[in-house]
């Protein structure tokens, strides 16, 4: 099974989570165990405490939806949780062979290109599951300047995050953004077992981002929601902009990602003025380019 210690970790980590005040229990004596112990979850599960521990071990083969709602209630996850759960225990009842596998790179729809780069006053910019950036248009780019003159970072917002030191003063809260970034490749992990990509690209930030590895270590879960997003930006400043994400039906995981910012907000004007200096930038990329072509 790819995903028993994952699985063995996560409800660990969420009935450790659990206090037996939280769960309706007596709290009497000294506890040697954080949270609750294996055989009160299983009896509020509604499970033998021989079931449980071989779930709790990394085992769900075979084990049915309403057993995974009774551990799931029983361990008070919230739908997040829950539905990571779910795609646990889909991963470990399945194999390389039958698991839908999503290609490195997948292709792009031509109306989707054209969607992103037809809003020049928005950011906008197309990722894969693993947070990749694989289309973006030229205020998406201007934005993200940072990660994009990072040659470490290699297109993806995840390896901005932990791994360039420009994050954490373009992110105005940058320690929120890196537990979501986590909590969300954890729940794209429980869905891929068998992604190659995105196992090497935890293994990397859990070697190269101390904070990663103690975060990773946390099995906490998340997902990027719409919001707004404070940010620094080296050419205009603090920008507090609103934005949204868009997953792609049938397109192998892509997702459309826009910022915006409210009418007549500084930050509207900081957009204007960050859309005017990507012109003047890429204006002079085509002047000093060799015999006048356009710079790549």
């Amino acid at each position: 099974m790819v995903n028993q210690p994952e699985v063995r970790d996560f409800l660990m980590s969420r009935r450790e989570k659990v206090t037996p005040e939280q769960a309706g229990l007596p709290s009497h004596g000294n506890r040697r165990v954080k949270g609750l112990r294996r055989n009160e979850v299983a009896a509020i599960a509604g499970v033998s405490v021989e079931y449980y521990t071989r779930l709790e071990r990394g085992n769900l083969q075979g084990v049915s939806d309403s057993v995974l709602e009774s551990v799931s209630l029983a361990l008070r996850m919230d739908e997040t949780e829950r539905s990571h759960l779910y795609d646990l225990a889909r991963a470990a009842n399945s194999s390389p062979v039958r698991s839908r596998r999503r290609p490195a790179r997948p292709t792009i729809p031509a109306a989707v290109e054209r969607l992103v780069d037809g809003m020049p006053g928005l950011p906008a910019f197309v990722q894969n599951n693993r947070f990749d950036v694989l289309h973006a248009n030229a205020l998406g780019r201007a934005l993200f300047s940072e990660m994009y003159e990072d040659r470490s970072c290699r297109d993806n917002t995840v390896r901005f995050v932990f791994l360039s030191p420009a994050a954490r003063r373009f992110y105005l809260e940058w320690d929120r953004v890196a537990r979501t970034a986590v909590g969300a490749l954890r729940v794209e992990a429980g869905r891929s077992p068998y992604d190659v990509e995105l196992s090497n690209l935890i293994g990397e930030l859990s070697t190269r981002s101390d904070t990663f590895r103690v975060l990773w270590g946390a099995n906490d879960v998340g997902v990027f929601r719409d919001g707004t997003k404070g940010i620094r930006h080296p050419v205009v400043g603090e920008l507090q902009l609103d934005h949204a994400a868009l997953a792609l039906p049938d397109a192998n995981g892509l997702s459309v990602t826009v910022y915006s910012a409210p009418a007549g907000s500084p930050s509207e004007d900081g957009l204007k003025m960050l859309a005017s200096w990507a012109a003047d930038a890429a204006e002079t990329a085509d002047t000093d380019a060799p015999n006048g072509s356009a710079a790549r």
